[in-house]
């Protein structure tokens, strides 16, 4: 089981102040081809897995947007690290129908 959930919000600086949407999926795309089980939701991207391997992921999202062209990235990071697990299932289930 999982140690770690990351939540991230990317807020990529934009040349000549583009539209960041296509930056965002950019970073999305990157946690896609991780392989890390993750959701997105409307205002966050949450991970689960491993806390190395997640921040690794995060590092490549800023690499990514960076050889993109975004001249500088804030992101918003919330962690939830159990060294005896934690699921987005199991934090979710007694919402779900």
């Amino acid at each position: 089981m999982a140690n770690t959930l990351l939540s991230i919000q990317v807020i990529p600086k934009t040349p000549n102040n583009e539209d960041s949407y296509p930056y965002v999926d950019k970073a999305i795309e990157v946690i896609q081809r991780s392989g890390v089980k993750h959701q997105v939701n409307p205002l966050e991207t949450t991970m689960e897995g491993e806390l190395d391997e997640l921040l690794n992921v995060v590092k490549e999202m800023h690499v990514a947007l960076t050889e993109a062209g975004s001249p500088s990235i804030i992101s918003q990071i919330k962690i939830a690290h159990n060294p005896q697990g934690i699921s987005m299932n199991k934090l979710t289930e007694k919402y779900r129908p």
